[in-house]
């Protein structure tokens, strides 16, 4: 096919997979488990069924691990697993979302076409762990469209099918083969037209690193440019948006209208999930979809605190402009230090819904006995029996069943919103804090992410493409370093109409080609910050000299950077204290228009940034009766269905508190007890209030 054709064609095909994305109609929290009839080591199903039955479970996934059971040879189908589970669940009048089984490549194919297997800056990959594969391969698209049709064909009909997932956790794997370099250099082609701009745009005169001839554009598996690595790097999120539409508009093909298709994102891995994915452009993966899914893990037991559920909602809730979303993964018992204390799987539920979940469903049914993921233990422990989490499951599933009316479809309004750049992200990876430096990018955000969630302030995300921006009092933006003028005179202007906005430092610096600005730093926005610098160090014996805030010593301490900022219009809240530094501002805040640009040019400790957190929250209006409650207390906040406001209370600790509730009367809806304003309100350990107000 002409190259010109095969573009259009992309082009149309990604756009007929977002023109037909539309939000289900759900009337009825779903609750769930992942569940692997292949990986039974005897026959149980029926049981399996019966103790989902009561333990309240109204919907399984299947399908999505196992190609290698479904096609055992090459065009040879065996759905005899999916049918059994299939007739099973549809009879016990439980829910079915069938995964596309794309993630993990049968033995046969890779014997074939070794080609198959991805090749990445560690060399070819090997067989036998799951996401080895290159998802451009034309072999592998080959077999794997094969494969979701046969699926399709055979299971579309049934009832007991409400949506398919596709792939899983995607992502583009590292791969970066000579298809896939050959398919860089025609993006780059199409995007910069000649070499000479590339060169140019690039800094490709530097050691040498000049490209004369579009046959000797070298491999960017080692390329030691920032802004090449990051374009590469944007062109694999492109490859990742690409594949998820085309599987979604093969499944699209099949699907009855009350189906949906959803997708298990997943987040930036710290042991747990931490922060946005540098390897997926969420926003843009997800348009294709009819509604956003997530997998969230996180510490458990001590070490619980909920930020993780919240933070990964608000991104899958934001990612859709504010709809619901499934919580497809995450853990109920998991590894052996996420197993949860008595009462902390209910608290974690009703954290999910509290965010604007639809589901929460675990991973997976049953402990698995044997391969990688032997002790990461799911619902049911390896001998298959009741157990504690199982016990307390039965009671989550049963508050869902009667409470789904009142709490599914949560509508969330935040006035607050976190503006996220993926090119930020892995401009700023290039390059970071310095050699050595291990603080990173979600580590800055989480940090601002976190000090809202505990002054429980509700929080949305924002992206660069992202329309409504505008639309919110308060803007938190971390770590942009690498953004178009476009977007930086679009900030000041919404500062200039009456927006407070917070920045961190290196905020500003790059272009989008990671380019640095020729300009004084912070670049374009320095208008609106009313500062400038040109220097910038490690805080070596260096903290915070602001008399006023009462804060400890040890709170003032600065950690990794620090610019050397001079004031032209700003008001310096707090200068360095340091002999030779002093003199420098540190964070400052400038009136700009009708609103407000905070600039914060160094790493601070979280008191610090609690304090100016909490400072701007004041100045846009929003500090009201959830902010009088103190952490462990999280309280959050959505209008359901019915029109009424719903106010959750989550106690995130092993003692009981108390708390005045500050709202209008209403219905406590666990107890069913009436709740009048300014009644006192007691939180068991690891407790959940919640409240429909009238």
């Amino acid at each position: 096919m002409n190259k010109k054709y095969l573009l259009l064609f992309i082009v149309q095909l990604l756009f007929a997979a977002s023109a037909f994305a539309q939000y289900p109609k759900m009337d009825k929290l779903l609750y769930g488990v992942a569940y692997y009839d292949e990986y039974m080591p005897y026959e149980r199903l029926d049981k399996d069924v019966q103790m989902m039955k009561a333990c309240g479970i109204n919907v399984v996934r299947i399908a999505e691990s196992t190609w290698s059971t479904e096609e055992p040879q090459d065009g040879v189908f065996d759905f005899t697993h999916i049918d059994r589970v299939l007739n099973a669940m549809q009879k016990a009048g439980i829910h079915v979302i069938i995964g596309t089984p794309t993630y993990a490549v049968p033995t046969w194919m890779v014997k074939k076409h070794p080609e198959i297997l991805a090749i990445t800056p560690s060399g070819q990959n090997q067989y036998g762990p799951r996401q080895n594969m290159d998802i451009t391969n034309k072999d592998y698209r080959f077999y794997a469209e094969r494969v979701i049709r046969k699926i399709m064909e055979h299971v579309k009909d049934n009832k007991a099918v409400i949506g398919y997932q596709v792939d899983n956790e995607t992502k583009s794997y590292g791969t970066a083969g000579p298809n896939v370099q050959a398919l860089f250099v025609n993006y780059m082609k199409a995007k910069y037209k000649t070499l000479d701009n590339i060169n140019h745009i690039f800094g490709l005169d530097y050691w040498s690193n000049r490209i004369n001839n579009w046959d000797d554009f070298p491999s960017m598996v080692n390329t030691i440019n920032g802004s090449l690595s990051s374009e590469f790097a944007k062109f694999q999120r492109q490859l990742v948006t690409d594949y998820l539409a085309w599987q979604a508009a093969i499944v699209r093909e099949y699907k009855r209208p009350d189906q949906f298709i959803t997708q298990n994102f997943d987040l930036e891995w710290h042991g747990y999930s931490f922060g946005i994915q540098p390897d997926v452009d969420h926003f843009a993966a997800a348009k294709a979809l009819d509604i956003a899914g997530i997998d969230i893990y996180h510490p458990s037991q001590d070490k619980l605190t909920g930020v993780e559920i919240s933070f990964g909602g608000d991104v899958a809730r934001s990612m859709k402009g504010g709809k619901n979303y499934l919580t497809i993964e995450t853990e109920a018992q998991g590894f052996p230090q996420w197993v949860p204390y008595p009462g902390q799987l209910r608290l974690q539920a009703f954290s999910h819904l509290a965010s604007g979940a639809n589901m929460v469903s675990y991973w997976p049914w049953h402990s698995i006995h044997n391969s990688a993921e032997t002790y990461w233990k799911g619902l049911l422990s390896h001998d298959f029996e009741p157990n504690p989490v199982y016990d307390e499951a039965k009671t989550i599933g049963k508050d869902f069943d009667r409470l789904s009316s009142k709490l599914i479809n949560l509508k969330k309004k935040n006035d607050v919103a976190i503006l996220f750049s993926n090119e930020a992200l892995t401009g700023f990876k290039a390059f970071g804090f310095g050699w050595g430096t291990r603080t990173g990018y979600n580590d800055v955000l989480r940090q601002y992410y976190d000090g809202l969630y505990h002054m429980n302030i509700g929080c949305d995300f924002v992206d660069p493409t992202s329309k409504n921006i505008e639309d919110y009092k308060l803007l938190i933006v971390p770590l942009l370093y690498a953004a178009p003028d476009s977007l930086l005179k679009r900030l000041n202007a919404y500062v200039k109409n009456g927006g407070h906005i917070i920045y961190t430092c290196k905020s500003g610096f790059a272009d989008e080609n990671v380019k640095v600005r020729t300009t004084h730093q912070p670049g374009i926005i320095d208008e609106a910050c009313g500062i400038y610098y040109s220097q910038f160090t490690e805080p070596s014996n260096a903290s915070l000299k602001a008399d006023d805030w009462n804060l400890k010593p040890e709170d003032k301490r600065l950690n990794t950077w620090m610019e050397l900022i001079t004031p032209t219009t700003a008001k310096v809240l707090a200068y360095y204290d340091h002999p030779v530094w002093g003199k420098y501002a540190a964070i400052t805040e400038n009136t700009y228009g009708k609103g407000l640009a905070t600039y914060i040019g160094c790493l601070t400790t979280s008191a610090v940034t609690d304090k100016l957190l909490t400072d701007a929250v004041k100045k846009v209006g929003l500090w009201g009766a959830d902010q009088q409650i103190a952490w462990p207390v999280i309280t959050k906040q959505g209008i359901n269905q019915g029109g009424k406001t719903v106010h959750y209370y989550f106690n995130y600790s092993a003692n009981e508190t108390n708390l005045t509730y500050p709202y209008s009367n209403g219905k406590e809806l666990l107890s069913g007890q009436n709740i009048s304003k300014n009644s006192d309100l007691k939180l068991e350990p690891w407790g959940v209030k919640i409240i429909e107000a009238n």
